[in-house]
């Protein structure tokens, strides 16, 4: 095996930060992966609080954000993998979004 190819599967977040424009990812091992938050449509729709709600899973290899309904392996993010979520998709995502919340 080669030493990329053990270096990629070692990919283990840390920690992770979303601003305004970008999503930050601290790995295990030192290094900071810094990826355009506009490739992740959902992240760029979310408010500050939803991006904020993350969870670290599967010992760092992936992170979910269950309030957006997104998943992204850090592997994908180091590759520089955009969302792979169709216009369609995403447009049903927001219009479901701007439905008011029912309460009782």
């Amino acid at each position: 095996m080669s030493s990329l190819a053990i270096e990629m599967q070692d990919v283990r977040a840390k920690n992770v930060f979303v601003s305004e424009d970008s999503l930050q990812i601290d790995l295990a091992d030192g290094r900071t992966i810094i990826a355009p938050l506009m490739w992740y449509p959902r992240l760029w729709h979310g408010t500050p609080t939803e991006r904020n709600m993350y969870q670290i899973i599967g010992d760092g290899a992936y992170i979910h954000w269950p309030e957006l309904d997104e998943d992204l392996t850090v592997l994908g993010v180091l590759a520089g993998y955009r969302s792979a979520e169709s216009p369609e998709s995403l447009r049903q995502w927001l219009a479901e979004r701007a439905q008011p919340v029912e309460t009782h």
